[in-house]
């Protein structure tokens, strides 16, 4: 693989610009010196890849709700009923997601790994910081897969025009407010929601940031904030720790969905396709697909494999096995009691001693590349790499 190396930004630059968790824990830069090189036909691969494994996630999710299989995919009950109701109305729209893959650059085949579907993170340094890096190197910024702010954006409009078509969103808004919300006092996820928010405003919402403990859930009255009701909530916090930790607040914003008074973004039912377990429903319903690993709830015969948790992030509670299923790394984590899901192994591109990870971001379609820049298992010290095409 090609990398090329540029002079990245400063502290401060990046600070200006909105991203401050530019170092990691060890105090080295968060956002790498490099660009990962591609060519235009391997970044029109990734965006097909994402389209096409988008629609066989949402034959998955109808499988496993038609079928029963929630505790398959070690769903919390307290979300069941919401998953279902948000999947079978149009109005429940998923506004973006994430893919993380293996391969597609040097002729090696494109590998799903999972789908952050639900409340993804790398969304500000994939869609701004790597335009900036282009930018302030001299280098075209045009020359990316990258139209983040642009796709979201149209997604943000088809919540009201409920189909292909945002353009009539003008003719169709009557009003209605997005309230915008992270969990206090975190930089990071508070800046994506307030990204998110600026897209949304830019194309004619009316919207608002709170953190979420200010955040008032009424089953009768809606969502309110500061005594204003937004028709719809859009909340950074994963709908398993509500369902887990919030069960209370759960079952209150079931009955806000029954009574029709507030539309959660993203939908519940995307907590389908963010269960890692759903990966073993996608390879028995696509056999041998090109673009799948084998993945099986019990551990794969005479072969390489990963084990991960149902959920679970930033690498804790992966474990790397051999073929006669003996430990060749591991990270550890508070995810251990999820249901465990092995999926067979696939190197990442590499490049020395790093490891590079693709994701691929989806509103509607694919829309946006980044890299993820790391060690065999990729955590919470992987580096952000932009990327450019040759």
């Amino acid at each position: 693989m090609e990398i090329k190396k540029i002079h990245s930004l400063d502290n401060q630059t990046l600070e200006e610009i909105g991203l401050e968790w530019h170092s990691d824990p060890d105090n080295t830069p968060y956002i790498a010196d490099e660009l990962v090189v591609l060519k235009e036909e391997e970044a029109q691969k990734f965006y097909e890849a994402g389209n096409e494994l988008y629609d066989m996630f949402v034959e998955a999710a109808e499988y496993v709700i038609e079928n029963d299989l929630f505790f398959e995919l070690d769903i919390p009950n307290a979300i069941i009923p919401m998953i279902k109701q948000s999947f079978e109305e149009d109005i429940h729209w998923h506004l973006y997601g994430r893919f993380d893959f293996a391969g597609g650059l040097d002729g090696q085949p494109i590998k799903l790994l999972e789908f952050n579907a639900d409340t993804p993170t790398m969304l500000y340094e994939t869609a701004v910081v790597q335009w900036a890096l282009l930018k302030s190197n001299g280098l075209d910024e045009n020359k990316q897969f990258n139209n983040i702010f642009e796709m979201i954006g149209e997604n943000f409009k088809r919540i009201i025009t409920l189909g292909d078509d945002p353009s009539r969103f003008v003719e169709l808004y009557e009003g209605w407010k997005i309230l915008f919300s992270s969990i206090g006092g975190n930089v990071e996820e508070e800046r994506t929601t307030k990204f998110l928010k600026e897209i949304a405003q830019s194309v004619g919402f009316e919207t608002h940031y709170a953190p979420i403990d200010l955040v008032e859930f009424s089953p009768h009255d809606g969502v309110l904030f500061e005594g204003v009701n937004y028709e719809f909530l859009f909340k950074l916090i994963p709908w398993e720790n509500i369902a887990i930790d919030e069960p209370e607040l759960a079952s209150i914003m079931q009955k806000m969905m029954e009574n029709k008074n507030t539309i959660f973004l993203n939908p519940a039912y995307t907590l389908l396709f963010q269960s890692k377990r759903i990966l073993k429903i996608l390879w028995d319903l696509f056999p041998n697909h090109p673009l799948l690993l084998e993945t099986s709830y019990e551990p794969l015969k005479d072969k390489k494999q990963v084990l991960k948790r149902a959920f679970g992030r930033e690498g804790a509670n992966i474990e790397i096995l051999d073929k006669n299923q003996n430990i060749i790394t591991k990270n550890t984590g508070i995810y251990q009691n999820h249901k465990a899901v092995y999926q067979e192994f696939c190197e990442l591109n590499k490049n020395g001693e790093f490891y590079y990870q693709p994701n691929v971001f989806f509103a509607y379609e694919s829309c946006g590349l980044g890299f993820r820049k790391g060690g065999l298992i990729l955590d919470n010290y992987s580096k952000f790499v932009g990327h450019y095409l040759k």
